[in-house]
């Protein structure tokens, strides 16, 4: 098990267009927007929400897993990423424990961080991804 309780790092929401989402995050809620940059086939944009973001994820590619997502659900929250203070234990743990994992080992992802995925089947429906 990890040594420390894992806390929310962002929740990542599909949008076909984060131009058309982006000015109600901007503008009514006030939130800053970072740069954008791209990771798994989608451009994402990062807006900080006190100590959880907020990450827009425009598909690039229409096989993109967030395209493919967009195309079976529609827009909306697409995973909910949790820090860990170790990934490499964490995902031990959860192998031992028997749930289905899409990343075996961690990738670079988002801001070059280190991460992985949770399959949705093995957690009652939620694509959840875990960070350090």
């Amino acid at each position: 098990m990890v040594d420390a309780p894992a806390r929310v790092a962002h929740v990542g929401i599909a949008v076909t267009s984060i131009a058309a989402a982006l000015p109600f995050y901007r503008d009514i809620l006030g939130l800053v927007p970072g740069s954008p940059e791209t990771a798994d086939g989608a451009t994402i944009v990062s807006l900080p929400l006190g100590d959880v973001h907020v990450e827009l994820l425009e598909p690039d590619s229409s096989d993109s897993p967030v395209a493919k997502f967009l195309a079976r659900r529609g827009p909306g929250i697409h995973h909910i990423c949790y820090r860990v203070p170790d990934l490499d234990r964490a995902l031990e743990a959860c192998r031992a424990a028997g749930y289905r994992l899409v990343d075996a080992t961690p990738r670079s992802g988002a801001a070059g961080r280190r991460i992985a995925f949770l399959h949705p089947n093995a957690t009652a429906g939620i694509l959840l991804e875990l960070t350090e």
